[in-house]
C-alpha cells in the first residue's frame, strides 16, 4: 500500500530561470523540490521559490498554487492583476496567459496537471 508523501524542502533542490526571452524585469532565479510525481509524469507536487523579478507566462497545465511566503503579482493577459501573499491559495487554469511578478522572495506549495491526450 502507498504511502503518504511529505513535501518539505529537504534535499537540493532544482535550480533555474525563466527563459532570457520570456523575462520581463530583474533577475529572477528559482528553487524547485519536486517531492512526488505520477508514473506517467501528468501529475507532480511540491515546492517552488523564486527571487525577485518579472516574467511572461503560458500555462498548458493546470496548477494550484498556495503561497507560503512573500508577494507576487500575477496579470492576465487582459491586464487584471492579482496580488497574491502568504496563505493565498488559487488554480491557474490551463491556457492562462500573462506575467508573474515576484515582488518579494515568494515560495509556494503547487500542485500541477498536465493534460493527456484526447481520443
Amino acid at each position: 500500500m502507498p504511502s503518504l508523501i511529505h513535501i518539505d524542502t529537504r534535499g537540493e533542490p532544482e535550480t533555474g530561470a525563466p527563459a532570457p526571452d520570456r523575462i520581463v524585469s530583474g533577475k529572477p532565479r528559482n528553487r524547485t523540490w519536486n517531492a512526488y510525481e505520477t508514473d506517467d509524469g501528468r501529475f507532480f507536487s511540491g515546492i517552488w521559490e523564486s527571487d525577485p523579478g518579472s516574467w511572461r507566462i503560458e500555462y498548458e497545465e493546470a496548477e494550484f498554487c498556495h503561497i507560503l511566503e512573500g508577494e507576487s503579482r500575477i496579470a492576465d493577459e487582459n491586464g487584471h492583476v492579482t496580488t497574491v501573499r502568504a496563505g493565498d491559495a488559487f488554480v491557474i487554469p490551463a491556457g492562462f496567459k500573462g506575467t508573474w511578478d515576484v515582488v518579494t522572495r515568494t515560495r509556494k506549495h503547487y500542485a500541477i496537471y498536465l493534460p493527456g491526450e484526447t481520443a
